[in-house]
Order: structure tokens, then sequence, then C-alpha cells
């Protein structure tokens, strides 16, 4: 009697779960129709952006014939290689700083209800919908000698002369946090988003405190979306163009910045692309080495 039962309850659960590979409510598509399928996205991303980084990493290389010397030149040029460590550390600063005001936005906003999570997502979606450009011509008009700040501190008697704000490294680290910190909210609500709240009741039904439930559970729970919004502002913040050298100006240069001056000003494409493929390659070093650390410590999910 119990192997009938045993029986009797196995075969739905193998019809589920036979059901829940193929799909059930639709079929698997051929491997020729998935290419179809598929193919309009990879042509999109053959022209517009594999061929266009390819054809510029080739020129570093073959332009005039094979030769590196365009990478010798970084090298016997330590200025270049100076750019490229100040790049990281400021796009380590401004994820660091997103981290930092934009876990609590994201914790605010997956535990409030009603009114206040509307108010509050929509001052962070807002920015996303107005041009970078904009946000850091707002920012020159605040920090500017006689911008808004600078106006308030004298007026105020705080300062006796306006302050130098603008085209300094502390302005671009600032305007570069305001522009990426949605980047590094929405991950993280996310994440926070699927925690069960009877996980948290739990916890301090069992005696733990307010604080000590977050850092126990919460926290954790949410480190996955943490470090895909780190992950996604790093990168973001490394090929960052526009706020720096509208904020920063040339004392604050970055590679993006660099780049774009070979490019377009110099018209010395082979050595913007040398600068291109360091900048790429320091790149997923970075992130392969980020994501490794990650795996490691129960981030990402090693499978």
């Amino acid at each position: 009697m119990t192997e009938i039962t045993a029986l009797s309850l196995d075969r739905p659960l193998a019809k589920a779960r036979a059901a829940s590979s193929t799909g059930s409510a639709g079929h698997r598509y051929s491997m020729s129709l998935s290419l179809l399928l598929v193919s309009p996205l990879l042509i999109l991303l053959g022209f517009a952006f594999v061929y266009p980084i390819g054809r510029l990493i080739s020129q570093s290389f073959f332009i005039p014939g094979f030769s590196l010397t365009h990478y010798a030149r970084l090298i016997s040029e330590p200025i270049y290689l100076r750019i490229l460590l100040h790049t990281i550390e400021i796009a380590s600063i401004v994820t660091f700083a997103a981290l930092l005001l934009g876990y609590p936005v994201a914790f605010a906003m997956a535990r409030l209800e009603g009114g206040w999570r509307t108010c509050i997502a929509v001052c962070v979606l807002i920015p996303l919908w107005t041009s970078v450009l904009v946000r850091s011509y707002a920012w020159i008009v605040l920090l500017q000698r006689n911008g808004i700040i600078n106006n308030a501190l004298v007026s105020t008697g705080i300062v006796a002369q306006p302050l130098r704000l603008i085209y300094t490294e502390g302005a671009v680290i600032l305007a570069m946090t305001h522009v990426l910190l949605p980047f590094m909210i929405l991950p993280i609500y996310a994440a926070l988003r699927t925690i069960p709240d009877e996980l948290t009741r739990a916890a301090r039904n069992l005696g733990a405190g307010a604080w000590t439930a977050f850092a126990k559970v919460t926290l954790p729970l949410s480190l996955p979306g943490a470090f895909a919004g780190v992950l996604m502002t790093f990168i973001l913040a490394l090929g960052f163009y526009v706020t720096p050298a509208l904020v920063g100006g040339p004392r604050t240069m970055m590679m993006a910045t660099l780049i774009g001056q070979q490019a377009t000003e110099i018209l010395d494409w082979p050595f913007a692309g040398a600068l291109s493929t360091v900048l790429l390659a320091a790149t997923l070093i970075l992130v392969a080495g980020f994501r490794r650390v990650l795996s490691l410590s129960g981030g990402f999910d090693n499978e």
C-alpha cells in the first residue's frame, strides 16, 4: 500500500518536472530558427560594436605596418600610465561613494510602501530620463565661481572669497557619483525586493535586534545585487567621457577624455586605438579579478 501511494505521488512530480524542463506553454525551437531569431541582434552588434572596436584595435598594431610603436610610446611616456591609474582610482572612489549613498536609498525603496516608495522611485528614475550632458552642465551652474554654492557661501559670510569648486577632482567625483547613482540603486533594490519579510521577522522573534537582523539576514542576501551594482558602476566610470571633460577640465584628465582628444583633435587614430586597447584590457582584467573574488566570497553563483 505504501509503494502504491509513493508511485501515485511520484507520477505527478515527474510530469511537473518534465513540463518545467520543456516549457508548459510552449515548445523548443530548432537551432536554425533560434539563429534566425537572434540574427538581427547579432548583425547589429557586429556592425555597431565588434567591427568598430576591431578596426580601432587593428590600427594600433598595423599602421604603419605591423609594429608595437604605439604601445612602446605608452611605456616610454609615464604620463599615459599615470592617467590610466588615475582613471582607475577615480572609478574606484566613485563606485565606493555610490555604494554608500545608494544602499540606504535602495533599502528605503524596498521597505517603504505606497506613496513613499513611488516618490523615491521617481527621484531615482527621473535622472535616467535626462541627458548626461544636461546633468553635467547643471553641476557647472552649481559649482562655478559665481555659481549657486559660492554665492550662498559668500552671502552668508562663511567664506570671504569664492572657492575653486569647478575643474577639480572633487567636482569630477561628485558629478560622476550623481550620474551613476541609479545604476547602483536599481540592482540593490531588485535584490532586496526578493528577500521575504518573514526572514527578518523570524530573526527578530529569535532575539536578534534590528541591526543584528540586518547584518545577519538582509545584508548577506542582498550582496548579489550590491555586487552587480558595483560592477556596473565601476565599468561605466572607467569609460566615462562627458562629465569628466566638462566638470574636470584638463587638470583631471581621464582615459576616455585622452582617447577622444587623440582621435578628434590630434587625429592620431593608431595611438587612440592603443590607448583604447590598454583601457579595454585593464577593464577586462579588473572585472575578471573582481568576479573571481566575488565568486569565492559567495557574491555570485559559482555555477
